[in-house]
């Protein structure tokens, strides 16, 4: 009885092998494989057409003591990340809570804040592009109603970052859905127990509403800071087919880094700048982890 159940359990621990083998094979063939790939070729001057010989960490020792750029574009993009990732989370906590109301066509709103979010990127960049344009723009010519000159956007250097930031805030449509969702969730019960007590509506928010997501909130701002470092469709699109806008100003890493491989061949180079992000979003992806446990509520937990 025993050798049975023994056979038994091989043939369903190698049926299991065998179901799981094509996810491992991908794995290994996509993902695993590339990695080991890229961090070795990031020793090296590989550039396509030439043989890859080893040169130690001349590539990380270019970026960080001879390159002017990388510094550039790293600032952009922490710069980006800095006033992106707060802003589109207090306004998709405030959209969602405008829109978590019992009200008549509260659904149609609902629908109208989310479409920006299921928008092709490209098209809406360059509708964008048309609202921003300084002199036939549709930004410029509402601000002009109220007697502001509004400023050259893609083309001023001191505006082209906060262009982008301001776009962003406008497809805060999905993580809008996400806190909505959330909020539906927290039990009735609690602000029933808080206006017994005679707390008013925003001292209910901040303290029942507000911690009851702060699990959502937390999910939103490690993948909205994630997403933030990863910054590249945008700024090739809207910078003339990434040539990093004017004085670098739109010059993110992402965008450095794809220039630095597909249109310089520096292969090598730009895989040790793919590592350099890995280390900072790995860091900063701990950081949050570990700060978590002092701001995020979970319902049940016992402190």
């Amino acid at each position: 009885m025993g050798k049975k159940r023994l056979t038994m359990r091989r043939k369903e621990s190698i049926y299991g092998y065998i179901f799981v083998l094509p996810w491992i094979i991908g794995f290994l063939a996509f993902t695993a494989g590339p990695l080991v790939f890229s961090f070795a070729a990031s020793f090296t001057n590989y550039n396509i057409t030439s043989q890859m010989d080893f040169i130690g960490g001349e590539n990380y020792k270019g970026l960080f003591t001879e390159d002017s750029l990388f510094w550039t574009s790293l600032w952009n993009t922490l710069y980006f990340v800095l006033f992106s990732v707060p802003l589109t989370t207090i306004g998709a906590i405030f959209l969602s809570a405008l829109l978590n109301q019992d009200m008549p066509g509260i659904r149609f709103f609902r629908t109208l804040y989310y479409l920006p979010a299921v928008l092709s990127g490209v098209g809406v960049y360059m509708l964008w592009m048309q609202l921003l344009d300084p002199g036939t723009g549709m930004v410029n010519l509402v601000l002009s109603w109220f007697g502001i000159d509004g400023p050259n956007w893609l083309f001023d250097p001191n505006w082209t970052k906060p262009s982008l930031i301001f776009m962003k805030l406008w497809s805060v449509g999905g993580a809008m859905l996400l806190y909505l969702a959330s909020m539906q969730g927290v039990s009735k019960n609690l602000y029933e127990a808080a206006e017994i007590d005679g707390a008013n509506t925003w001292r209910k928010f901040f303290h029942i509403t507000i911690p009851m997501i702060t699990p959502v909130i937390f999910f939103d701002v490690v993948t909205s800071l994630i997403g933030g470092f990863q910054i590249f469709q945008e700024a090739y699109v809207m910078s003339n087919n990434g040539e990093g806008g004017p004085a670098n100003s739109l010059l993110f890493y992402n965008l450095y880094m794809w220039k630095q491989a597909f249109t310089n061949f520096n292969m090598g180079y730009a895989m040790a700048m793919s590592w350099i992000l890995f280390v900072i979003v790995f860091i900063l992806t701990i950081f949050n982890l570990k700060l978590a446990p002092r701001w995020v509520h979970y319902e049940g937990e016992e402190k």
